[in-house]
């Protein structure tokens, strides 16, 4: 009796290993054992080795577990059969359940959850030869298990993860909780760097409308004057029309040239100083295009529609800026957008982007079929909206306050109140 108690002591011990090795080896982090084995650490490594391959890992454990469960069970049973006759049977389940439950699910699963680390860099050299003595048993029952699942028609597809490691990362960002602002501000930069792959450049360009630009038949002297009054170091040339640009000059190549050549303004050939312009198609994606510049080394580019007519221009600044928010320095040209109002309102100007508006307030507005405020109120309310219109989207109110001609200028957004998720889509209309 002592040596068949001493016998269910040890497989309880084991039952309760291998329940741990379960939770510590699929919690253990994936990101702290890379970094341990790029130190050296051999343990990390066969965590590593055997999370490359989960299906033969958690199936040995499995194996390993109920085998041990199931021959304690039985050897407790035969037990208290031997002690009590056939009440032994009840006695058993009890005594057993209470047993297993407790000592070797309950405790070792808890603690393993609570070190995972720890504990996985501890069974991993135990678990590696044990995942290779049953890998015949696992691999016989992975065939049979796909099998029975194929007959209810459900494949099971080993190459496709359930989440891409970009959904794992917006999950664990989202988890990054806190309403301080850096942790605002740090959760707002990891979501960016994994939009750069989605986002198109001609969501964050500068719209043509407000590039400054000078035309190459100008006088020397005017071009030199507007490039001067011009707040930025790059400015495109165009000849005949705006869609023409011919050139980017560099203010440091003007100066360059005025100080060798010891020549006035009106003596410079402004053509001959630009260097030859690079054109992007719209729907090149942030990321491609970040590569795309350094690859280059170049900061500047014009971006063109699938007409080949020019629609603004996106700089490696753009780029950066929609990954840490606004980079300004003394030469920039304060242009507020967003001003907040007592009434929790606020005055947007029209051509202020989603994605920023979203970003700075935490808002969820949809920006796949338009970029700006007003393009999202022309896109809802299919029509140019009068003065003093308002509409309601997504739970939102848009109050038209200012138009010049077809542009919408000054809206008044409100959030809806309390929450701010998407409700259905009304409009209400007003004069």
């Amino acid at each position: 009796m002592l040596l068949t108690a001493a016998a269910i002591a040890v497989l309880l011990i084991l039952s309760a290993f291998f329940s741990g090795s379960e939770t510590a080896l699929t919690g253990a982090s994936d990101a702290q054992m890379h970094r341990l084995q790029a130190r050296g650490n051999k343990s990390a490594r066969t965590v590593n080795r055997l999370l490359e391959h989960k299906g033969p890992l958690l199936g040995a454990i499995l194996i390993g577990n109920n085998l041990v469960n199931i021959l304690a069970a039985a050897l407790a049973t035969s037990l208290m059969i031997g002690a009590f006759g056939e009440a032994g049977i009840v006695y058993a389940t009890a005594i057993m359940t209470v047993l297993i439950v407790m000592f070797s699910e309950i405790l070792p699963k808890t603690y393993a959850m609570h070190n995972p680390d720890r504990v996985a860099l501890g069974v991993a050299p135990i678990m590696r030869p044990l995942v290779q003595i049953f890998w015949p048993v696992t691999w016989a029952t992975q065939i049979l298990v796909r099998g029975t699942l194929r007959l209810f028609g459900m494949r099971l597809d080993p190459e496709e993860p359930f989440l891409s490691s970009a959904e794992e990362l917006r999950g664990a960002i989202e988890l990054h909780n806190g309403e301080d602002k850096a942790v605002s501000h740090e959760r707002a930069m990891l979501r960016s760097v994994l939009d750069l792959a989605e986002v198109d450049v001609e969501e964050i360009m500068v719209h043509r409308k407000t590039i400054a630009m000078v035309n190459a038949d100008d006088p020397a002297e005017e071009i030199l004057d507007q490039i001067l009054a011009s707040p930025y170091t790059r400015i495109p040339i165009w000849r005949e029309n705006t869609d023409n640009v011919i050139g980017v000059v560099h203010v440091k190549e003007i100066l360059r040239a005025l100080k060798n050549a010891e020549q006035g303004s009106g003596e410079l050939n402004i053509e001959k100083l630009a260097s030859a312009p690079w054109f992007i198609p719209e729907t090149t994606r942030l990321l491609d295009q970040l590569e795309a510049f350094r690859s280059r080394r170049e900061h500047f580019a014009l971006v063109v529609d699938e007409y080949g007519s020019l629609m603004g221009v996106v700089t490696l600044e753009d780029i950066l800026e929609e990954i840490v928010g606004d980079i300004s320095d003394e030469h920039d040209v304060s242009m507020p957008g967003l001003r907040p109002q007592p009434d929790g309102s606020y005055i947007v100007d029209g051509h202020f982007t989603i994605r920023d508006l979203n970003r700075q307030l935490d808002w969820s507005l949809p920006d796949e079929e338009a970029s700006t405020i007003a393009g999202l109120v022309l896109h809802e309310s299919r029509r140019i909206p009068d003065e003093g219109q308002v509409f309601i989207f997504y739970g939102y109110r848009f109050e038209i306050l200012r138009r010049m001609r077809h542009q919408i200028t000054d809206i008044r957004l409100t959030p809806p109140k309390g929450s701010a998720a998407s409700a259905p889509k009304t409009i209400e209309s007003s004069s």
